[in-house]
Protein backbone atom coordinates (compact mmCIF):
# COMPACT_ATOMS: atom_id res chain seq x y z
CA UNK A 1 0.00 0.00 0.00
CA UNK A 2 1.23 3.44 -1.11
CA UNK A 3 1.69 6.25 1.53
CA UNK A 4 0.44 9.65 1.88
CA UNK A 5 3.52 11.03 -0.15
CA UNK A 6 3.49 14.21 2.58
CA UNK A 7 4.61 11.75 5.24
CA UNK A 8 7.81 10.72 5.70
CA UNK A 9 8.25 7.84 7.24
CA UNK A 10 12.06 5.94 8.40
CA UNK A 11 12.59 2.61 7.92
CA UNK A 12 11.49 2.04 11.91
CA UNK A 13 8.49 3.87 10.89
CA UNK A 14 7.23 1.89 8.10
CA UNK A 15 8.38 -1.31 9.70
CA UNK A 16 5.37 -0.18 12.70
CA UNK A 17 2.95 0.68 9.88
CA UNK A 18 3.25 -2.44 8.07
CA UNK A 19 2.45 -4.07 11.64
CA UNK A 20 -0.87 -2.28 12.13
CA UNK A 21 -1.94 -3.65 8.38
CA UNK A 22 -1.28 -6.74 10.00
CA UNK A 23 -3.18 -6.55 12.94
CA UNK A 24 -6.31 -4.72 11.09
CA UNK A 25 -8.71 -7.13 11.49
CA UNK A 26 -7.84 -7.78 14.98
CA UNK A 27 -7.96 -3.98 15.69
CA UNK A 28 -11.73 -3.69 13.64
CA UNK A 29 -12.98 -6.66 15.83
CA UNK A 30 -11.60 -5.36 19.08
CA UNK A 31 -13.32 -2.41 18.68
CA UNK A 32 -16.58 -4.36 18.39
CA UNK A 33 -16.76 -6.22 21.03
CA UNK A 34 -15.30 -3.61 23.47
CA UNK A 35 -17.83 -1.39 22.55
CA UNK A 36 -20.33 -4.59 22.78
CA UNK A 37 -19.39 -5.18 25.94
CA UNK A 38 -19.33 -1.62 27.36
CA UNK A 39 -22.48 -0.81 25.59
CA UNK A 40 -24.70 -3.39 27.42
CA UNK A 41 -23.05 -3.16 30.79
CA UNK A 42 -24.23 0.50 30.69
CA UNK A 43 -27.40 -0.40 29.99
CA UNK A 44 -28.01 -3.03 32.11
CA UNK A 45 -26.78 -0.75 35.07
CA UNK A 46 -29.86 1.86 33.98
CA UNK A 47 -27.37 4.54 33.19
CA UNK A 48 -27.96 6.47 30.22
CA UNK A 49 -25.70 8.36 28.36
CA UNK A 50 -25.24 10.77 25.36
CA UNK A 51 -23.16 8.34 22.80
CA UNK A 52 -20.76 5.74 23.09
CA UNK A 53 -18.20 6.11 20.01
CA UNK A 54 -15.62 3.47 19.20
CA UNK A 55 -12.93 3.41 16.35
CA UNK A 56 -9.72 1.78 14.92
CA UNK A 57 -7.42 4.39 14.33
CA UNK A 58 -6.89 5.08 10.17
CA UNK A 59 -4.02 4.74 8.56
CA UNK A 60 -2.91 7.96 7.27
CA UNK A 61 -3.72 9.21 11.41
CA UNK A 62 -1.25 6.85 12.46
CA UNK A 63 1.42 7.51 9.99
CA UNK A 64 0.98 11.13 11.04
CA UNK A 65 1.76 10.00 14.35
CA UNK A 66 4.72 7.87 14.07
CA UNK A 67 5.76 10.44 12.06
CA UNK A 68 6.40 12.62 15.00
CA UNK A 69 6.50 9.92 17.63
CA UNK A 70 7.75 6.81 16.20
CA UNK A 71 11.20 6.60 17.72
CA UNK A 72 9.14 5.95 21.10
CA UNK A 73 7.24 2.69 20.63
CA UNK A 74 9.51 -0.55 19.79
CA UNK A 75 6.44 -2.46 18.23
CA UNK A 76 2.81 -1.64 17.41
CA UNK A 77 1.42 -2.85 20.23
CA UNK A 78 3.43 -0.08 22.07
CA UNK A 79 0.66 2.26 20.68
CA UNK A 80 -2.24 2.00 23.01
CA UNK A 81 -4.80 4.32 20.82
CA UNK A 82 -4.95 2.46 17.99
CA UNK A 83 -8.56 1.23 19.04
CA UNK A 84 -10.26 4.30 20.63
CA UNK A 85 -13.85 4.30 22.79
CA UNK A 86 -15.56 6.97 24.04
CA UNK A 87 -18.16 7.12 26.81
CA UNK A 88 -20.12 10.45 26.94
CA UNK A 89 -22.34 11.50 29.92
CA UNK A 90 -24.71 13.46 30.75
CA UNK A 91 -23.38 14.14 34.51
CA UNK A 92 -19.79 14.35 36.13
CA UNK A 93 -20.59 11.51 38.44
CA UNK A 94 -21.77 9.59 35.74
CA UNK A 95 -18.03 9.31 34.45
CA UNK A 96 -17.47 7.57 37.74
CA UNK A 97 -20.22 5.38 37.13
CA UNK A 98 -18.72 4.36 34.16
CA UNK A 99 -15.09 4.23 35.64
CA UNK A 100 -16.44 1.49 37.92
CA UNK A 101 -18.59 -0.21 35.05
CA UNK A 102 -14.68 -0.36 33.44
CA UNK A 103 -12.69 -1.68 36.04
CA UNK A 104 -15.13 -4.51 36.27
CA UNK A 105 -14.76 -5.85 32.69
CA UNK A 106 -11.59 -5.17 31.68
CA UNK A 107 -7.67 -5.27 32.54
CA UNK A 108 -6.99 -1.95 33.28
CA UNK A 109 -3.09 -0.76 32.61
CA UNK A 110 -3.17 2.04 35.63
CA UNK A 111 0.55 2.88 34.35
CA UNK A 112 -0.82 4.32 30.94
CA UNK A 113 -4.26 5.59 32.23
CA UNK A 114 -4.41 8.78 33.43
CA UNK A 115 -7.17 11.18 34.96
CA UNK A 116 -7.23 14.27 33.42
CA UNK A 117 -9.75 15.75 35.26
CA UNK A 118 -7.39 17.56 37.29
CA UNK A 119 -6.25 20.38 34.97
CA UNK A 120 -5.51 23.91 34.71
CA UNK A 121 -8.17 26.33 34.32
CA UNK A 122 -8.57 26.96 30.09
CA UNK A 123 -8.54 22.86 29.69
CA UNK A 124 -12.21 22.09 30.66
CA UNK A 125 -12.09 20.30 27.16
CA UNK A 126 -9.58 17.65 27.99
CA UNK A 127 -11.07 16.64 31.15
CA UNK A 128 -11.57 13.24 30.09
CA UNK A 129 -10.73 10.41 32.34
CA UNK A 130 -8.49 7.82 30.14
CA UNK A 131 -8.29 4.03 30.83
CA UNK A 132 -5.52 2.04 28.70
CA UNK A 133 -7.48 -1.33 28.64
CA UNK A 134 -7.49 -4.76 27.64
CA UNK A 135 -10.15 -7.78 26.96
CA UNK A 136 -10.49 -9.88 29.62
CA UNK A 137 -9.55 -12.76 27.13
CA UNK A 138 -6.47 -10.95 26.22
CA UNK A 139 -5.73 -9.35 23.18
CA UNK A 140 -4.17 -5.77 22.04
CA UNK A 141 -4.59 -2.48 24.06
CA UNK A 142 -7.21 0.29 23.77
CA UNK A 143 -7.97 3.46 25.05
CA UNK A 144 -11.48 4.17 26.91
CA UNK A 145 -12.09 7.63 27.24
CA UNK A 146 -15.18 9.22 29.57
CA UNK A 147 -16.15 12.57 29.38
CA UNK A 148 -19.34 14.36 29.85
CA UNK A 149 -21.57 16.14 27.18
CA UNK A 150 -20.20 19.78 28.10
CA UNK A 151 -16.49 18.67 28.28
CA UNK A 152 -16.95 16.66 24.64
CA UNK A 153 -18.66 20.07 23.10
CA UNK A 154 -15.87 22.39 24.53
CA UNK A 155 -13.13 19.87 22.75
CA UNK A 156 -15.15 19.58 19.25
CA UNK A 157 -15.42 23.88 19.87
CA UNK A 158 -11.16 24.24 20.73
CA UNK A 159 -10.24 21.86 17.94
CA UNK A 160 -12.68 23.58 15.36
CA UNK A 161 -11.44 27.15 16.34
CA UNK A 162 -7.81 26.32 16.42
CA UNK A 163 -7.32 27.04 20.16
CA UNK A 164 -4.96 24.37 20.88
CA UNK A 165 -3.07 24.83 17.44
CA UNK A 166 0.19 25.94 15.98
CA UNK A 167 -0.57 29.52 15.80
CA UNK A 168 -0.35 31.32 19.19
CA UNK A 169 -3.14 33.32 19.93
CA UNK A 170 -3.23 36.71 21.75
CA UNK A 171 -3.84 37.55 24.93
CA UNK A 172 -6.97 38.51 25.13
CA UNK A 173 -8.21 36.13 23.22
CA UNK A 174 -6.77 33.44 25.56
CA UNK A 175 -8.41 34.94 28.43
CA UNK A 176 -11.50 35.02 26.87
CA UNK A 177 -11.00 30.93 26.32
CA UNK A 178 -9.76 30.80 30.17
CA UNK A 179 -13.62 32.32 31.34
CA UNK A 180 -15.53 30.19 29.59
CA UNK A 181 -13.87 27.21 30.08
CA UNK A 182 -14.09 28.60 34.05
CA UNK A 183 -17.86 29.02 33.46
CA UNK A 184 -18.84 25.27 31.67
CA UNK A 185 -16.84 23.96 34.18
CA UNK A 186 -19.06 25.80 36.94
CA UNK A 187 -22.04 24.93 34.30
CA UNK A 188 -21.46 21.18 34.63
CA UNK A 189 -20.85 20.71 38.34
CA UNK A 190 -24.13 22.53 38.92
CA UNK A 191 -26.01 20.02 36.72
CA UNK A 192 -24.56 17.24 38.90
CA UNK A 193 -25.29 19.37 42.43
CA UNK A 194 -29.34 19.72 40.87
CA UNK A 195 -29.73 16.01 39.50
CA UNK A 196 -28.79 15.14 43.31
CA UNK A 197 -30.87 18.20 44.61
CA UNK A 198 -33.78 16.89 42.54
CA UNK A 199 -33.13 13.28 43.19
CA UNK A 200 -33.83 13.83 47.10
CA UNK A 201 -36.31 16.03 46.79
CA UNK A 202 -38.10 13.40 44.91
CA UNK A 203 -36.80 10.70 47.96
CA UNK A 204 -39.02 12.93 50.50
CA UNK A 205 -41.97 13.35 48.54
CA UNK A 206 -42.67 10.10 48.49
CA UNK A 207 -41.73 9.41 52.00
CA UNK A 208 -44.15 11.88 53.30
CA UNK A 209 -46.51 10.57 50.23
CA UNK A 210 -46.24 6.96 51.92
CA UNK A 211 -46.79 8.96 55.64
CA UNK A 212 -49.71 10.06 55.09
CA UNK A 213 -48.64 13.60 55.24
CA UNK A 214 -49.84 15.01 52.07
CA UNK A 215 -50.85 18.61 52.91
CA UNK A 216 -46.97 18.83 53.21
CA UNK A 217 -47.14 18.37 49.15
CA UNK A 218 -47.50 21.33 47.40
CA UNK A 219 -48.82 20.13 43.72
CA UNK A 220 -46.34 19.32 40.86
CA UNK A 221 -45.68 17.22 38.23
CA UNK A 222 -43.31 15.62 40.57
CA UNK A 223 -45.66 15.18 43.83
CA UNK A 224 -48.85 13.98 41.63
CA UNK A 225 -46.79 11.35 39.99
CA UNK A 226 -45.56 9.83 43.59
CA UNK A 227 -49.74 10.27 44.60
CA UNK A 228 -50.57 8.26 42.01
CA UNK A 229 -48.26 5.10 42.74
CA UNK A 230 -50.23 4.72 46.04
CA UNK A 231 -53.27 4.54 43.14
CA UNK A 232 -56.15 6.58 44.74
CA UNK A 233 -58.57 6.16 42.34
CA UNK A 234 -58.65 2.49 42.23
CA UNK A 235 -61.06 1.67 44.17
CA UNK A 236 -63.74 4.52 42.73
CA UNK A 237 -62.42 3.02 39.51
CA UNK A 238 -63.20 -0.68 40.29
CA UNK A 239 -66.77 0.48 41.59
CA UNK A 240 -67.84 2.09 38.35
CA UNK A 241 -66.06 -0.97 36.08
CA UNK A 242 -68.23 -2.62 38.37
CA UNK A 243 -71.67 -1.49 36.83
CA UNK A 244 -71.00 -3.61 33.19
CA UNK A 245 -68.74 -6.19 34.37
CA UNK A 246 -65.86 -3.82 32.51
CA UNK A 247 -62.21 -4.08 31.74
CA UNK A 248 -59.81 -1.23 33.20
CA UNK A 249 -57.58 -0.41 30.79
CA UNK A 250 -54.80 1.74 32.32
CA UNK A 251 -53.70 5.43 30.79
CA UNK A 252 -51.84 7.96 32.05
CA UNK A 253 -53.48 10.15 34.49
CA UNK A 254 -50.91 12.97 34.52
CA UNK A 255 -52.85 15.16 32.32
CA UNK A 256 -55.56 15.77 34.53
CA UNK A 257 -52.76 17.85 36.72
CA UNK A 258 -53.97 20.77 35.13
CA UNK A 259 -58.16 20.50 35.75
CA UNK A 260 -57.10 19.88 39.46
CA UNK A 261 -55.35 23.07 39.01
CA UNK A 262 -57.91 24.84 38.11
CA UNK A 263 -59.74 23.93 40.94
CA UNK A 264 -57.61 25.78 42.92
CA UNK A 265 -56.36 22.81 44.74
CA UNK A 266 -52.25 23.67 46.13
CA UNK A 267 -51.63 20.29 48.24
CA UNK A 268 -51.52 16.58 47.84
CA UNK A 269 -54.21 16.87 50.55
CA UNK A 270 -56.58 19.00 48.77
CA UNK A 271 -56.50 15.70 46.24
CA UNK A 272 -57.22 13.43 49.05
CA UNK A 273 -60.14 15.33 50.23
CA UNK A 274 -61.69 16.06 47.12
CA UNK A 275 -61.30 12.41 46.31
CA UNK A 276 -63.11 11.57 49.94
CA UNK A 277 -65.97 14.14 49.53
CA UNK A 278 -67.21 13.51 45.77
CA UNK A 279 -66.97 9.82 45.32
CA UNK A 280 -69.90 8.65 46.66
CA UNK A 281 -71.27 11.65 43.98
CA UNK A 282 -69.14 10.21 41.05
CA UNK A 283 -70.30 6.46 41.43
CA UNK A 284 -73.89 7.90 41.35
CA UNK A 285 -73.24 9.89 38.19
CA UNK A 286 -71.34 7.36 36.10
CA UNK A 287 -74.11 4.89 37.19
CA UNK A 288 -76.48 7.31 35.84
CA UNK A 289 -74.92 7.38 32.46
CA UNK A 290 -73.49 3.64 32.02
CA UNK A 291 -76.07 1.95 33.16
CA UNK A 292 -77.71 2.00 30.27
CA UNK A 293 -75.19 1.48 28.04
CA UNK A 294 -73.40 -2.15 27.51
CA UNK A 295 -69.94 -0.27 27.51
CA UNK A 296 -67.58 -3.31 28.63
CA UNK A 297 -64.14 -1.54 28.67
CA UNK A 298 -63.62 1.93 30.56
CA UNK A 299 -59.99 3.70 31.41
CA UNK A 300 -58.35 4.10 34.05
CA UNK A 301 -59.06 7.88 34.12
CA UNK A 302 -62.87 7.10 34.44
CA UNK A 303 -62.99 7.95 38.51
CA UNK A 304 -60.57 11.30 38.01
CA UNK A 305 -63.02 12.14 35.09
CA UNK A 306 -66.45 11.62 37.14
CA UNK A 307 -65.04 13.31 40.38
CA UNK A 308 -63.96 16.20 38.07
CA UNK A 309 -67.18 16.90 36.69
CA UNK A 310 -69.30 16.16 39.96
CA UNK A 311 -66.74 19.00 41.63
CA UNK A 312 -67.87 21.61 39.23
CA UNK A 313 -71.27 20.84 39.34
CA UNK A 314 -71.11 20.88 43.50
CA UNK A 315 -69.59 24.22 42.79
CA UNK A 316 -72.18 26.03 40.74
CA UNK A 317 -70.96 25.41 37.43
CA UNK A 318 -72.85 25.55 34.43
CA UNK A 319 -72.69 25.33 30.90
CA UNK A 320 -69.95 26.96 30.63
CA UNK A 321 -67.51 25.88 33.17
CA UNK A 322 -68.82 22.08 31.93
CA UNK A 323 -67.98 23.10 28.20
CA UNK A 324 -64.53 24.24 29.81
CA UNK A 325 -63.75 21.00 31.96
CA UNK A 326 -64.63 19.18 28.80
CA UNK A 327 -62.23 20.86 26.88
CA UNK A 328 -59.45 20.39 28.83
CA UNK A 329 -60.23 16.65 28.83
CA UNK A 330 -60.98 15.94 25.75
CA UNK A 331 -59.79 18.70 23.77
CA UNK A 332 -61.78 21.95 22.36
CA UNK A 333 -64.59 20.08 20.52
CA UNK A 334 -68.01 21.36 19.59
CA UNK A 335 -69.14 18.23 20.91
CA UNK A 336 -68.46 19.47 24.57
CA UNK A 337 -71.25 21.49 24.06
CA UNK A 338 -73.59 18.52 23.41
CA UNK A 339 -71.65 16.54 26.61
CA UNK A 340 -72.02 19.27 28.99
CA UNK A 341 -75.55 19.91 27.98
CA UNK A 342 -76.62 16.10 28.39
CA UNK A 343 -74.71 16.09 31.77
CA UNK A 344 -76.61 18.86 33.46
CA UNK A 345 -80.07 17.31 32.37
CA UNK A 346 -78.90 13.81 33.74
CA UNK A 347 -77.80 15.65 37.06
CA UNK A 348 -80.88 17.06 37.87
CA UNK A 349 -81.81 13.83 39.01
CA UNK A 350 -79.15 12.94 41.54
CA UNK A 351 -79.32 13.57 45.08
CA UNK A 352 -76.34 15.57 45.74
CA UNK A 353 -77.85 18.02 43.20
CA UNK A 354 -80.94 17.90 44.68
CA UNK A 355 -79.43 18.79 48.31
CA UNK A 356 -77.64 21.59 46.82
CA UNK A 357 -80.58 23.12 45.14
Amino acid sequence: MVMNKEVNLDSHGEMLMQQYRELLPTLEQLSDEAYNILQNAIKEQGIYVTAIEHRVKTEKSLAGKVELKGAKYKTIDDITDLVGIRVITFYTDEVDKIAVIAKQLFDIDWKESVDKRHHQLDSFGYNSLHYICRLKSGGPRFELQMRTALQHAWSTIEHDTGYKGEVKLPPEVKRQFSRLAGMLELIDDEFSRLRTVTTDYRRQVKNLVEDGRLDNLLLSVDTFRSFLELSPFERLNMRIAAVNQAEIYPVSMMSYLRVLESFGFETIGDVQRFIDENSDDAYHLALTQLAVTDLDIISSTTALQYLSLVYVLKHDGGHKELKALYDMINGVDDTNNVLADMLLQQAKLLSFMQAEG
